[in-house]
């Protein structure tokens, strides 16, 4: 099956916009708890951030968090709770965009998520993970342990991080670029669309269902890694799409991205101990 690469290449173009919109957003938490890092060194720390995400989830976020720390000698939990702020409102986001899929294709994707997601295994894992939870808030609140003190005296720093958001006098151009990292994410996605002749004509509920099917299979699983491509196809197919059509157009999506986040990631280890020396 032949594919139109330029549009890929435009979407490539896109997704490192989405880098540089989030790198640069980074710098109104980061001014809230005192410290303004250049715009360069925050966006090697982004990239880095994604491509050390593809070995363990979430763990480029510390890898952000520990180069702003070596380099510009900025508190770990503080740094760590401006990006625990970030994920808090790009969640939010997200989930905006599956209740909007919601209701431009409630049926279809209900049914979609009933037939693969192991509901009875979400139920147990979210009953574990609320029991969880209160136990560490008692634990949290009554405990009299050292250990619990010297994390408590710990966190205070990242919950500054957390809450900078909320302080901010800048908190409008931190959401107006929060909205311009998702609308490169939906662009992105939509882009590729049109670098397959079967996929072309599909309508924007369906671009909007696939994305947020894409989104939190990102979200939730190492990099998509054997799930992205195969949960594609699966959704396109219930809009006639043919299997094998979005079985390619899950795999150019996946692929691109790959290749993009490991690009951006090796240049970023390899300039960064000349960005980041202090002038």
């Amino acid at each position: 099956m032949t594919a139109n690469y330029n549009y890929v290449l435009i979407s490539l173009v896109i997704a490192i916009l989405g880098c540089l919109f989030r790198a640069y957003r980074w710098k109104y938490t980061l001014k809230e708890i005192g410290t303004i890092p250049e715009f360069k060194l925050n966006f090697i720390a982004v990239c880095i951030g994604y491509f050390v995400n593809l070995t363990i989830p979430r763990s480029g976020e510390v890898s952000r968090a520990l180069i702003l720390k070596k380099y510009r000698d900025v508190p770990f939990d503080k740094a760590f709770g401006t990006i625990i702020a970030e994920r808090i409102v790009d969640l939010a986001f997200l989930m905006l965009f599956v209740f909007s899929a919601l209701l431009l294709e409630f049926q279809t994707l209900k049914n979609f998520l009933l037939l693969y997601i192991p509901v009875t295994q979400l139920a147990w894992a979210l009953t574990f993970a609320a029991g969880f939870f209160i136990w560490f808030l008692l634990l949290y609140r009554y405990s009299k342990w050292k250990y619990v003190l010297l994390f408590k005296s710990k966190i205070e720093g990242l919950k500054e991080g957390v809450l900078s958001v909320l302080n901010m006098p800048d908190k409008w151009k931190f959401i107006f670029f929060t909205l311009l990292i998702w609308i490169s994410y939906v662009l992105m996605f939509y882009t590729t669309v049109f670098a397959l002749e079967a996929t072309s004509h599909i309508s924007l509920g369906t671009i909007m269902v696939a994305f947020v099917i894409g989104g939190l299979t990102m979200s939730f699983t190492n990099g998509g890694f054997g799930f992205f491509p195969v949960l594609i196809a699966k959704i396109l197919l219930l809009y006639q799409v043919p299997l094998e059509a979005g079985n390619a157009f899950g795999w150019i999506i996946w692929t691109s991205q790959l290749m993009i986040t490991i690009v951006l990631g090796i240049f970023s280890f390899s300039v960064l101990p000349i960005v980041g020396k202090r002038k």
